[in-house]
């Protein structure tokens, strides 16, 4: 599995987010409280999902602690930012060169593919993380818990 290396232009997003981790896993949560209020959202770009994470360091993998906490988003791209729903908050994803990764399958399933990403290919890569958040898309062909569902993790990168 190899990526693309992709550069994603500034992103405004509103949302909900929550601080988490690993261990205490509550994407669940955020997305059940975040997918019925979408909609009172103004400016949708798109129906595509954003889900955000913003790790406190640049080595929070490699220096792996499923009890280290870091902050996670459920969101969606808008045009502007006005009328912020009460309960949600706006953050704009800054432009910059990441590595897209498709993935098909099972979001449950994933472990494998990041033990890749972070394990494999980022460190004999000529990339390393930068300190800018990371994202999944999840399209049109995201469809949850099926095994043909598809979404695109975007690592942030910078070269070593």
């Amino acid at each position: 599995m190899l990526p693309s290396i992709q550069t994603s232009p500034q992103t405004k997003l509103v949302g909900q987010k929550m601080t988490m981790s690993f261990a205490q896993d509550q994407t669940l949560e955020l997305w059940q409280n975040f997918a019925p209020r979408k909609k009172e959202i103004k400016n949708i770009v798109n129906s595509d999902l954003y889900s955000v994470e913003i790790y406190p360091t640049t080595t929070f993998f490699q220096n792996f602690d499923p009890t280290q906490e870091f902050e996670k988003w459920a969101a969606i791209a808008v045009s502007e930012i006005e009328m912020i729903p009460l309960g949600m908050n706006s953050m704009t994803l800054p432009e910059g060169q990441y590595a897209v990764f498709n993935y098909k399958g099972k979001p449950s399933e994933i472990k494998d593919t990041f033990q890749y990403i972070y394990g494999e290919w980022l460190p004999d890569s000529e990339y390393e993380m930068d300190a800018r958040p990371y994202f999944a898309l999840m399209g049109e062909k995201y469809k949850g818990e099926h095994p043909d569902s598809e979404e695109e993790f975007w690592i942030p990168i910078k070269e070593k």
